[in-house]
């Protein structure tokens, strides 16, 4: 006899193996959104001292996660980068791109501010092998 999973179920089981992805790194997160959904997230990490991980595809607000203290890289990650803007009319402003610039380390805050990322809505993408090399970021240890 075949067992079934209903539908509900498997959604359920679904969502919280991703959630359970989640914990720990950027998986989930990868897309940006808002800042105050990462910020707790900042300030979580930043207080227990525990491992984060930015891997895979990580643009916009994610890049916040660059100010947690326990912050690593995956090489294979890409990360975006633009000025903060109201999500609804893509009005850049200014106190979002400064939130944003201050979660990262100098080095990488003084290229994208030379290179002009931060002047525009458009992604510019840094790669997690540059994060490290380039700007100093730690690399994640391998699983």
């Amino acid at each position: 006899m075949k067992a079934l999973v209903s539908p509900i179920l498997f959604a359920a089981l679904s969502l919280a193996a991703t959630e359970a992805l989640a914990v720990g790194s950027s998986a989930g997160y990868g897309n940006g959104g808002p800042s105050s959904r990462f910020d707790p997230i900042v300030n979580q990490y930043n207080q227990s001292g525990e491992l984060f991980r930015i891997q895979g595809r990580c643009q916009s607000a994610c890049t916040l996660f660059l100010g947690i203290r326990n912050v690593c890289i995956e090489r294979s990650a890409t990360l975006l980068f633009h000025a903060g803007h109201a999500m609804n009319t893509k009005v850049i402003l200014a106190w979002a791109t400064e939130h944003m610039l201050n979660a990262y380390n100098a080095r990488l805050r003084s290229y994208v501010v030379s290179h002009r990322f931060m002047d525009t809505i458009e992604f510019h993408a840094i790669s997690g092998r540059d994060m490290i090399e380039k700007f100093g970021y730690r690399e994640c240890p391998r699983r």
